[in-house]
């Protein structure tokens, strides 16, 4: 479609030298293009050359950027537009935006509402049906039954659910007089999100102090954690350290937390920047962090990654020292067995 003298064209994802064209463009804005990771492409040309270009993967806009000599003229809401009528027609009403934090003052004029900021690396922005006050409120709600004082919170993935994850729920349930363990629902590890909810469910049965929450999108999510357009360390730096300053300015006050529990990280170098980042962020924002060493039996360290590695090696005796018998039970279960099999197929570290 031909608009103001520009076309604007849909990218066919499955075209190298549409791709090309992009990744080339976005590479004068430091931007990294990955057509794997992206749903839809759009972008306007001038004289069959690229002047502005944006996508979204889901509910996350992502990519934008239009010609520096083009700046001002209007690019912006012409490619934020389109994007939000692509993603509307396929049922798509809630946007983020994730930007430099310089530019945040552009979407913001669009009607963005900024959520959380980290100097220099990025900020995120959203915009459409529901928001981060609704979800605080919903998840308020959920820990309602608990203490209103000395609460605690973690945030766990658990695939599966194991001995040490219930380790460090256990501590902080005898040092708080509640506690929230929020379960990340990205659809990103082997166990889906719904059985890893059931599994933690399962193995905390016993704690009256004790509410899991579904963690939701603003929280260790693909919204929260922009590994697209960083790179390097910054990577790291951006994603731990925004998420922990959405979790300080928005999550824990909804949740009236004034502790977060992590578990020591000796194998995943991405866990242990995030562990390092909220010890840095949080107490600044008079959250204590407590970081318990992992459980270990006969010195060896309980983790769900070494569970997953003994599924793939048929050592279900190593399974069963690591896990509750909650979790082992679903384990052994035909709709276990299922899961334990497609772990055998892919070599994942989630």
């Amino acid at each position: 479609m031909s608009w103001g003298g520009f076309d604007e064209r849909i990218i066919n994802l499955n075209n190298a030298r549409q791709v090309n064209e992009v990744r080339q463009f976005l590479s004068n804005f430091d931007l990294i293009f990955d057509e794997t990771a992206i749903e839809y492409t759009m972008a306007l040309y001038r004289d069959n050359s690229i002047i502005a270009t944006g996508s979204f993967m889901g509910e996350v806009l992502r990519n934008i950027a239009v010609e520096d000599s083009l700046q001002g003229e209007g690019l912006t809401s012409v490619v934020i537009s389109h994007l939000l009528k692509a993603a509307s027609r396929r049922g798509i009403f809630h946007y983020f935006i994730y930007t430099k934090p310089e530019k945040a003052h552009l979407f913001a004029a669009l009607g963005f509402k900024e959520i959380g900021k980290v100097e220099p690396y990025a900020a995120l922005l959203e915009s459409g049906l529901g928001s981060i006050d609704s979800y605080c409120r919903e998840i308020s709600a959920s820990a309602a039954k608990l203490p209103p004082e000395n609460r605690a919170c973690l945030v766990v993935n658990c695939n599966p659910f194991t001995l040490g994850h219930k380790a460090v729920i256990a501590k902080a349930a005898a040092e708080n007089q509640g506690v929230v363990v929020l379960v990340v629902s990205e659809e990103k590890s082997v166990f889906p999100f719904e059985v890893r909810l059931d599994l933690v469910k399962a193995g905390l049965s016993e704690y009256n102090n004790v509410v899991i929450v579904p963690a939701g999108k603003y929280i260790v999510s693909a919204a929260t954690f922009p590994g697209y357009f960083t790179r390097g360390d910054e990577t790291v730096l951006a994603q731990t350290r925004l998420d922990a300053e959405i979790f300080s300015r928005h999550i824990a006050p909804a949740l009236k937390v004034t502790t977060r529990y992590v578990g020591s990280e000796p194998y995943c170098s991405i866990t242990r920047a995030y562990n390092q980042a909220l010890l840095e962020v949080l107490p600044q924002k008079g959250i204590k962090v407590v970081e318990m060493p992992r459980l270990a039996i006969n010195g060896e360290i309980i983790s769900a990654s070494k569970v997953r590695q003994a599924i793939r090696d048929n050592d279900w005796q190593t399974v069963r020292r690591m896990v509750p018998d909650s979790t082992y039970l679903y384990l052994i279960s035909d709709e276990g067995k299922l899961i334990a099999n497609i772990i055998r197929r892919v070599k994942s570290r989630h």
